[in-house]
């Protein structure tokens, strides 16, 4: 067994990548899991193509992990690799200008055969591990498919394809030895989903262990790498993804309100895990309900809003377009509605597995008619426990339907939550009408109260029938009506009681940096984490800037002005062509700048330092 020391790091950015069939999603996921134990504070970035099976071999069929962690607190999964790990050739070569100069990289030798070869597109015999190419990094070669073969040479129930397929977990293992870890998370992780598979258990455990071995064998690592516990608020703690945090945060909010919750939606990517996760919680009163489309799915949370549930309906981007006639039937009704859009790459499919920020100006303005709605974003994966719990308190006491964004990146990154109890949630405080008050012999639909609220009845109430539809409502009777003035009137009580809500939200917070100084960085949803840490960066150097980040942006909190007008410059980045600068160029007459990048991938800290710095040099 060869002697090896073990060197601490501060924090480490590694890359699982290879094709689609090698369960690199799920070798990254148990990594964090891993990783979230250990106590390191933890930020991934998962990258997949958007088919079921692309092409083997290929660079369009390159599935992509990518984990940071850190003794330190960390906002972002890093701009650049410390190791990659490429099962085939076109893993590397879709990776390779990610990852840092003299970063290490762990190579199946496998996978750059000649076929391997030639569908990453290199030149016939050219093989980036043996030409030298690779001299600026440090290269290590194993043959992982050959040593899962050999590990497994016993197990004469499985096929080769079958043994094949547990090259993640040799990976996995080894990795978890660098990095001096203990494997009993995946060990348990492996027994609950196969323990009715024996055959394909044990395959699995060995293989995993062989990797793990094979690091203690092999001459060639004489490092290995320890990372030790981040610096984190007491507290307990749980890795959790953005659609996980989403869904429990619809849950709490149910309970919060004492309301049974009815989500009624269609798969589509990146939100159908949100559908996947409720459907596992019958004990908390939620109903799931998958439609045939995206329309039945919209329709069917309106009529459950109608009938006192907690109505929610979960997209993405094309499905906006397609339930936008009924979220204006929402808006014409006045009831609660959760409408959440797990944005990505577009327009029509797009990028369906791609990030992006380009559905903001929809959510404001991309619907018939004066239809305004509240919109509220979260900014990281756990912040959308967070963010929907608001968006379903507001949506709750304000009888109103509520966009709720978040993005391809969010829904699928991970990271430590410190989750709440539940008698740290704020209340949500839903009351009906129970019926006919004295001195009332009418009910009248939209009576408001001092909000502009409307009372939510239950139909089927004795005295409290009423008409509903999309049809224009007379004012306080609900009546039809197609009076032009009153119309106007009711064109402008709907607007009147969205902005009303900003007296109902907490006043705007400057994240970081000074309340007044050279240039603000405002920015919205999954541009959080790269923001921050140039901004921490830059602070450190002494430079005057500050982070804002929005989280209600429709209505803006109440002394967003006052903050806006407090620095010389404003630069607003955005993972779309401009659509936040827009509303704030027009609400607010500032002449801010844009930092915009549409390539289906987050904004980089250091991309970040680099435009703040040009601003501050003018």
């Amino acid at each position: 067994m060869p002697n090896t020391t073990i060197q601490q790091l501060e924090d480490v950015v590694i890359k699982f990548a290879g094709d689609s069939g090698d369960g690199m999603q799920l070798t990254g996921s148990q990594f964090s899991n891993n990783t979230a134990l250990v106590g390191n504070d933890l930020s991934t970035f998962p990258d997949f193509p958007a088919e079921i099976r692309a092409p083997q071999g290929t660079l369009a069929g390159v599935s992509g992990f990518q984990l940071h962690f850190s003794s330190n607190r960390i906002f972002t999964p890093g701009d650049a690799c410390d190791v990659l790990v490429a099962m085939n050739a076109a893993a590397l070569k879709a990776n390779l200008k990610g990852l840092k100069k003299g970063g290490i990289i762990i190579a199946n030798s496998d996978g750059f055969d000649s076929k391997n070869l030639r569908l990453a597109n290199y030149p016939d015999g050219v093989n980036p591990l043996e030409d030298g190419s690779l001299a600026n990094y440090q290269l290590h070669t194993i043959d992982v498919t050959k040593l899962t073969r050999e590990a497994l040479k016993e197990a004469t129930t499985l096929g080769m394809k079958e043994k094949d397929r547990a090259k993640n977990m040799f990976v996995l293992g080894f990795i978890y030895w660098l990095y001096d870890r203990d494997m009993a998370s995946t060990i348990t992780f492996l027994t609950d989903k196969f323990g009715k598979k024996p055959d394909i258990l044990d395959s699995n455990l060995k293989v995993l262990q062989a990797g793990y071995n094979y690091g203690d064998t092999v001459e060639a690592f004489a490092t290995r790498y320890k990372v030790e516990k981040a610096r984190m608020e007491p507290g307990t703690y749980r890795s959790i993804t953005g659609n996980t945090a989403l869904a429990y945060g619809l849950i709490a909010a149910s309970q919060k309100a004492n309301l049974p919750l009815f989500l009624g939606t269609y798969p589509i990517t990146p939100a159908s895990d949100i559908l996947h996760e409720l459907s596992r919680y019958k004990n908390f009163g939620v109903r799931t309900f998958q439609a045939e489309d995206e329309i039945a799915g919209i329709a069917s949370a309106i009529g459950a809003s109608y009938g006192g549930h907690m109505g929610v309906t979960t997209t993405s981007g094309p499905g906006m377009a397609l339930k936008g006639e009924a979220m204006g039937l929402a808006v014409m009704l006045e009831i609660p509605l959760i409408i959440v859009n797990i944005q990505r790459g577009g327009p029509s499919t797009g990028l369906p597995t791609k990030t992006e920020q380009s559905d903001l100006l929809q959510a404001y303005y991309g619907r018939n008619g004066e239809c305004p709605m509240p919109i509220i974003a979260a900014a990281t994966p756990s912040d959308c426990f967070e963010g929907v719990y608001e968006a379903s308190r507001i949506s709750l006491q304000h009888m109103t339907p509520v966009i709720f964004l978040s993005d391809g990146y969010i829904a699928n990154g991970a990271e430590p939550w410190r989750f709440p109890q539940s008698a740290d949630l704020a209340p949500i405080s839903v009351q009906f009408k129970a019926g006919l008050e004295e001195g009332e012999d009418t009910y009248f639909p939209y009576q408001r109260d001092e909000n502009l609220v409307r009372p939510w009845a239950i139909p089927g109430t004795p005295g409290l029938e009423h008409r509903i539809g999309g049809l224009e409502k007379q004012n306080i009777t609900g009546n039809v009506s197609y009076d032009p003035e009153n119309h106007e009137v009711m064109v402008k009580i709907r607007q009147e009681k969205v902005d009303r809500i900003a007296d109902h939200i907490p006043l705007q917070k400057v994240e970081i940096g000074p309340e007044k100084g050279k240039v603000l960085v405002l920015g919205w949803g999954s541009t959080f984490g790269s923001i921050k840490s140039a901004v921490l960066d830059l602070l450190a150097e002494g430079h005057s800037v500050a982070h804002v980040h929005l989280r209600h942006i429709r209505p803006f909190p109440k002394n967003l002005a006052e903050i806006l007008h407090s620095y010389e410059h404003v630069l607003i980045p955005e993972i779309n062509n401009g659509q936040l600068i827009k509303i704030i160029r027009e609400q607010f007459l500032i002449d801010a700048k844009g930092y915009n990048k549409i390539m289906g991938v987050p904004i980089t800290k250091g991309e970040l330092v680099t435009k703040i710095k040009e601003i501050l040099a003018q």
